[in-house]
């Protein structure tokens, strides 16, 4: 036969192990396909918009029992604080009480977090003045606070805009963290640090007729 001569390549021997190998192979391949398929979907659907323009961040020392507050005012009088935690186009993420509320409970237990920290996002653009101040709510301590206050724009690319610490020494105290103004675009054309009493602002709007209601500190219409 010509097969004798060695014209034709014998066929190799068969090998099953081999072959499940192989498929199973072939089977890992196309599930990680499918894998990929499921983690990348098209790049705009996949695209993340943040829709927040600003975020306003203040904490103290970790475990702190003291409770420290945010408060923030944009140019129309609203006020965002732990009474009233979205006022126009601001929010409050978290009125952090110090050691009185810095816990969850699981199994009946209370597991404390370290942390301190509150946060206020501003969601829009209004042109004008906007004024940061921190508040010493309780002092259990007796001793000075420092907290830390940021401000960061957001949008087109994350820049921060203010970094500086404030130091609250009594219960009732109240320091202007930061003043910072945008023009109609939302770009930060002033920031400085000139004091102004929010707390005061709202109270005494109040008592002189103003349209400033003392328990929100939101604009309201007067009658």
């Amino acid at each position: 036969m010509m097969d004798e001569f060695g014209l034709y390549p014998r066929e190799e021997q068969f090998d099953p192990l081999g072959v499940m190998l192989f498929k199973a192979l072939q089977v890992v391949a196309f599930l990680f396909f499918l894998a990929l398929l499921a983690v990348s979907p098209d790049a705009k659907e996949g695209k993340i918009d943040s829709k927040a323009e600003f975020i306003i961040t203040m904490d103290w020392p970790d475990n702190h029992p003291d409770d420290l507050d945010l408060f923030v005012q944009d140019p129309a009088g609203n006020i965002a604080w732990y009474r009233h935690r979205e006022a126009g186009f601001l929010t409050l993420d978290r009125d952090d009480r110090g050691g009185a509320n810095d816990f969850i409970v699981v199994n009946d237990k209370k597991i404390p977090s370290p942390i301190r920290e509150e946060i206020v996002t501003v969601r829009g653009i209004v042109p004008g003045e906007y004024t940061v101040n921190v508040s010493h709510f309780q002092a259990t301590t007796g001793e000075p606070v420092e907290a830390n206050v940021k401000v960061q724009k957001l949008n087109p690319t994350a820049q921060v805009i203010f970094d500086d610490k404030v130091t609250v020494n009594h219960t009732g105290d109240e320091k202007t963290a930061v003043r910072f103004r945008l023009d109609t675009e939302g770009k930060v054309i002033n920031v400085d640090q000139r004091p102004k009493s929010l707390l005061e602002t709202f109270r005494s709007g109040w008592r002189n007729g103003a349209d400033i209601d003392p328990k929100t500190g939101v604009r309201v219409r007067r009658e």
